[in-house]
């Protein structure tokens, strides 16, 4: 499930199975479904109607939860991010009442395709504790308790202190029974094999170049293959078939992780948020010797830091300070998170395609919105009505929301004229380490170097083939990343991420 050598490892490869082999894609093929992305949002969908007697086939651009979802803290939870006092804001009640419940139903489904798919993937339900620290989210909290019980959590109950063992004074909590975890690696290989006990297929390291929808419905690979399809899923975390419209509703965001390891049922089951900005949020792993506490948070804009460091130092004090019988750092890790200008996930048809449909905009609830982006396109494909529908409907426009769309727009808009103009990082190849990258100005245009740890220099066009911004060197995955709209790259000019559908222009080194 590992994209690039230079990758942080996620906890995840620990107690995984082997994974099955996927061949590429070798010749033009055809089915009822075409899905585009093999992580769970993809896989989910194409399981369910697989199941419901279509013909599904599945290529990725690397292989079975190669992105986003192999990179998760694996978090299933209807308690969502941006907290139900902001979704009844933008969606009124029952908005936020259907966005709990559709998440509720999600980690239902989960269970479900473990229990009748027989998944070996450590699935617990476990309590879930919102927690205010210090006195200025107080108030944050108060509000919440309200907004939690008017989107249907009748069951919440509030405490003075984090009712767990080996957890040190951080103030009232809110208790949400029946929420879960699981271990995303095993669950992805259990459902991967159900799909194909099914009848479906799934192809690996096939990049999908060009999608259409329409009575002549298919998608084209890089190779020149064709695949056609009555309908056409595309589930790549940042949708590759849209150049603008859907990504000026929604930006893209690191996130970082610290796994500890702990003495074995030293803490139950449970997860725990914070109400910080950017928030943390903490979940236990079960292990054969050990268990491993798994801690994310320190975000920030996709090509707009440098000092993840520093962040993984600050994620480690804050536990330290919390947590009581954590041993080293075991793993450590960062993922994409594709932040929506509303708060909630772009499920659907695509903006003017009747038979293409999109699933982004996981706001940090990968794995539930995954979910539920299998269970809403499969009733949209078999012409079923889903309560949902309107709600994650990727054409919607939420007026309440006009100051974070444009706030979002116009910081792209800064860095795309500031990384035109601005100098360059070095003034020439030679210095630029070994195992390292930076920008370098060449006349009107700058130049993406990236110099190996055995001293060959690779240079490549700096420009991002999606909307021509800047990328920038990302030490902590020696990766090019797109400031923008959240395009990512390898240190060679890959593509790890779209929106980009094409790899960096590449210049000759001499």
């Amino acid at each position: 499930m590992k994209r690039s050598a230079d990758e942080t490892t996620p906890v995840w490869a620990e107690q995984a199975p082997p994974e099955p082999t996927f061949s590429p894609l070798r010749q033009n093929t055809g089915a009822d479904v075409s899905v585009v992305g093999a992580g769970i949002a993809g896989l989910t969908t194409a399981f369910l109607l697989q199941k419901e007697g279509r013909s599904v086939v599945v290529v990725d651009a690397f292989g079975l939860a190669a992105g986003e979802t192999g990179r998760t803290t694996a978090h299933l939870t209807a308690v969502l991010d941006d907290r139900f006092s902001e979704l009844e804001s933008l969606f009124g009640v029952a908005g936020s009442r259907l966005a709990a419940e559709s998440h509720r139903a999600a980690i239902d489904r989960i269970e479900r395709i473990v229990a009748e798919e027989g998944i070996d993937c450590d699935f617990e339900r476990v309590n879930g504790y919102l927690v205010a620290l210090p006195k200025n989210q107080r108030r944050a909290w108060d509000k919440e308790i309200d907004a939690a019980q008017r989107a249907g959590f009748y069951d919440a109950e509030g405490h003075p202190r984090v009712p767990l063992p080996n957890v040190g004074e951080m103030g009232p909590v809110l208790e949400f029974p029946r929420q879960a975890t699981f271990h995303p690696g095993k669950y992805m290989i259990g459902l991967a094999k159900a799909f194909e006990a099914a009848g479906g297929r799934l192809y690996a390291g096939t990049r999908v170049a060009e999608v259409k929808g329409g009575t002549d419905a298919h998608a084209m690979t890089e190779d020149g293959l064709r695949i056609d399809a009555r309908h056409i899923v595309v589930a790549t975390n940042s949708p590759i078939n849209d150049r603008v419209t859907m990504h000026t509703k929604q930006a893209a965001y690191r996130t970082y992780a610290v796994a500890f390891e702990v003495p074995k049922d030293s803490y139950p089951g449970f997860l725990l948020w914070d109400m910080a900005d950017p928030y943390h949020y903490v979940r236990l792993m079960r292990g054969s010797g050990h268990d491993m506490l798994i801690v994310g948070g320190e975000d920030h804009k996709t090509g707009q830091a440098r000092d993840m460091e520093a962040r993984y130092q600050r994620l480690e004090e804050w536990t330290r300070r919390y947590f009581g019988q954590l041993g080293a750092v075991k793993y450590r890790w960062s993922g994409q998170i594709i932040e929506p200008v509303d708060s909630l996930a772009f499920i659907g048809r695509n903006p003017g395609e009747e038979n293409v449909y999109i699933a982004t905009g996981d706001s940090g609830h990968g794995m539930t919105h995954g979910t539920i982006a299998g269970m809403l396109i499969t009733d949209l494909v078999q012409g079923r009505e889903n309560p949902w529908s309107g709600l994650y409907d990727p054409a919607r426009v939420t007026i309440k929301a006009a100051r974070s769309f444009a706030s979002e727009n116009i910081n792209a808009g800064a860095h795309l004229v500031k990384d035109w103009l601005g100098p360059g990082e070095v003034d020439s190849v030679e210095r630029v380490a070994r195992g390292g990258g930076a920008l370098l100005r060449q006349g009107a245009t700058k130049i993406a170097v990236y110099r190996d740890e055995q001293g060959a220099v690779h240079k490549h066009s700096a420009v991002c083939p999606h909307l021509d911004c800047i990328v920038q060197w990302n030490p902590n995955e020696n990766s090019w990343d797109c400031p923008c709209h959240g395009s990512r790259f390898d240190c060679e000019g890959r593509v790890l991420n779209g929106p980009a559908g094409r790899p960096l222009t590449a210049i000759d080194a001499t």
